[in-house]
This record gives C-alpha cells, sequence and structure tokens, in this order.
C-alpha cells in the first residue's frame, strides 16, 4: 500500500532539508524523482546520491519565484518522463524574521508571491495532466505556523495558512477526477531555513518545553508522512492539513 513504484515525483525545494529527506523516501518507496531547487550542483549532487542508493532521479534547476522557470520545470520533467503523479510543494522563502508591522513590502511580496500564488500556478500547470489519468496527488508542505499566531513569523504564517486554504480548495475542485490534494504543517524542524529558531537558545528551549515528545524535528520525521500521503494508503484522505510536529499543536504553549 506504501508503494510509489512506477510514479513520477516532482519535489519543489529538495535539494536540502525536509525536501531532500522527502526525494530520497519517496526514491526508496519506488518513484522516479525530479530534483529541483535554485541551484544546479547541488540538484545534481542529490540526484546522484540517489542514482548511487540504487534510485532514480533527475536533477531540474527551478527558482519557484518565477513563474517561466516553474513552466519549464514541469515541461522539462514531462520530456523526460511523459506524466507527474506526484507533486510535493515544498519549496518555500521567509525574508523577514521579527513583527508583522516591520515587513517591508519588498519582503512581504516576496513571501506571498513564492509560498502562496506560485504553488497555485505551480498545481495549475501540474494538476490537468493527473486529471487526464484520473490519478494523482499533490501535497503542499505548510507549517504549524499557519494555525496560530507568531510573534516573528507574521506573514510567513499567513502564506502557511493560505497554503491550507489552497489545498481544501483543489482537493474540492479536482476531487471528481481522483485527484487528492493534501497539506503537511510540519513543526519546528532542524533545517538550515529554520536555523534562525533553533539554533536561537532561548527559542530551542521553549520548543523542547511545548513539543510533548521531548525534541525537534528532524527532516526525516515529515518524509514518511508525505509518501503516506502520496501512496494507495492514503487513497480516501483528500483536503486535509497533517500536523507533524512532535505534537506541539496539541499542547499548550508557543515557541515562536
Amino acid at each position: 500500500m506504501f508503494s510509489l513504484k512506477d510514479k513520477v515525483a516532482l519535489i519543489t525545494g529538495s535539494s536540502r532539508g525536509i525536501g531532500r529527506a522527502i526525494a530520497e523516501a519517496m526514491a526508496s518507496a519506488g518513484a522516479r524523482v525530479v530534483i529541483s531547487s535554485r541551484k544546479t550542483q547541488a540538484c545534481d549532487e542529490v540526484a546522484a546520491s540517489i542514482r548511487d542508493a540504487g534510485g532514480d532521479a533527475i536533477a531540474l534547476p527551478c527558482n519557484v519565484s518565477d513563474r517561466d522557470q516553474l513552466r519549464s520545470l514541469v515541461s522539462s520533467t514531462l520530456q523526460q518522463w511523459d506524466k507527474i503523479d506526484v507533486l510535493v510543494c515544498n519549496a518555500a522563502v521567509n525574508p523577514h524574521f521579527g513583527p508583522s508591522l516591520e515587513i517591508s513590502e519588498e519582503a512581504y511580496d516576496k513571501i506571498m508571491t513564492t509560498n502562496v500564488k506560485n504553488v497555485l500556478w505551480l498545481c495549475r500547470a501540474v494538476i490537468p495532466q493527473m486529471a487526464e489519468r484520473k490519478d494523482g496527488a499533490v501535497i503542499i508542505v505548510s507549517s504549524i505556523a499557519g494555525f496560530k499566531g507568531t510573534r516573528n513569523l507574521g506573514t510567513y504564517a499567513i502564506s502557511k495558512a493560505a497554503d491550507m486554504q489552497i489545498t481544501r480548495n483543489l482537493a474540492v475542485e479536482w476531487g471528481r477526477d481522483n485527484i487528492r490534494v493534501n497539506c503537511i504543517a510540519p513543526g519546528l524542524v532542524r533545517t538550515d531555513f529554520a536555523r534562525a529558531l533553533w539554533e536561537d537558545p532561548e527559542n530551542r528551549a521553549k520548543a523542547l518545553t511545548a513539543y510533548p515528545l521531548g525534541r525537534l524535528g528532524e527532516p526525516e520525521d515529515v518524509a514518511g508522512a508525505t509518501v503516506f500521503l502520496a501512496s494507495k494508503a492514503a487513497a480516501w484522505i483528500t483536503g486535509q492539513t497533517l500536523a507533524v510536529d512532535g505534537g506541539s499543536s496539541a499542547a499548550a504553549g508557543q515557541y515562536s
């Protein structure tokens, strides 16, 4: 039920952190994976590592804030492998850490364009070819920041809440074509992207206190949930947001 054999999976932001862990896990489950992020060398290295481990992977660099590059990413994948069965929208940006009223217009626009608008545009480019086959799975990586107010991640949190709503909308719009759209909301995971949070001693202490499992997340903790949502095991799950957060959303306390 958890096999992804013969599936083609496109994962954005997959040269490091959560995205890389997802790509490696999907390759281990039998998928052919597309490694994509801004830097060509980083993509090539991850794809080569997966192939060395016996998996099947190609590298297609893409800056998800550029819509032309998104279109090229999709067309190049289809040219290489004829289809996209699984889309994981993982790439995101957060150029501002601090109170919402202090964010610049440039930073606000960058967050909302990359994390919301271009996620929708990527889904728009991929889902129709899934619908032709009456089969497909889309997973959008959000954040538990989208569930609640936050002192230093305000606009990022807004964008991640919007991703949850995109998930619900697309699930309703495309469900009759057997397209499943779900969202994963990780807690604080030890990645470079979240370094400003987990490297700060005060934030780290708050997190460890607030997480019932008593530890921060690792990228691999998110990868398994993504494989599940992409597989037949989740065939009757759509429009949902799954918190992968060590229990923090079920407990009192806040880490940011």
